[in-house]
């Protein structure tokens, strides 16, 4: 299964859906509150091409976006593939 990693703030309700979702498909994943430390949000920030907002989610090496992102790929039947590679 392949790595997942979730940037996130604490009581966002974006992150909570995102993680609800990787929990209900069983998906370890890594949890990385960046929110209040500037380090960790420069690194989220680069990684993501630019984007500040929360979550930012990483799937191996590939940057999927937020959790609008996440469900949309998981509703198109492509979110799966993704996490068995």
């Amino acid at each position: 299964m392949a790595d997942v990693v979730l940037y996130t703030k604490p009581g966002c309700p974006y992150c909570i859906s995102a993680m609800m979702l990787l929990k209900k498909k069983g998906v370890d994943y890594q949890e990385v509150v960046a929110s209040n430390d500037p380090q960790l949000k420069a690194e989220m920030t680069s990684k993501s091409g630019g984007r500040a907002t929360f979550p930012q989610i990483f799937i191996g090496d590939r940057h999927i976006g937020g959790s609008d992102e996440l469900h949309a790929l998981d509703a198109r039947g492509g979110l799966d593939p993704l996490l068995e590679a």
